[in-house]
């Protein structure tokens, strides 16, 4: 067995959250500081749970800050772009 130490950077790894969110990174691609915000519709806590997840590590890969807001009532989640 051949064991060796390698920087953490050098690691990468893929999930396939990128797939079941594609349709959320593409419209969060198109977000401007200040603009139209993207709204998306979910069943349960958990799917918003995972969607907040997705944009958060998003945020760090692209080095943006998007934020959310929740619609609890009409089970709505809108992310946006601070100035």
């Amino acid at each position: 067995m051949d064991i060796k130490f390698v920087k953490r950077s050098e690691i990468k790894s893929s999930k396939r959250r990128s797939s079941k969110f594609k349709p959320l990174m593409d419209a969060l691609d198109k977000l401007e500081p200040g603009g139209q915000a993207v709204e998306v519709s979910y069943t349960n806590e958990k799917s918003v749970n995972s969607m907040r997840t997705a944009v958060y590590q998003y945020n760090q890969e692209h080095n943006v800050k998007i934020k959310s807001g929740k619609d609890a009532n009409n089970k709505k989640i809108y992310f946006y772009r601070e100035k």
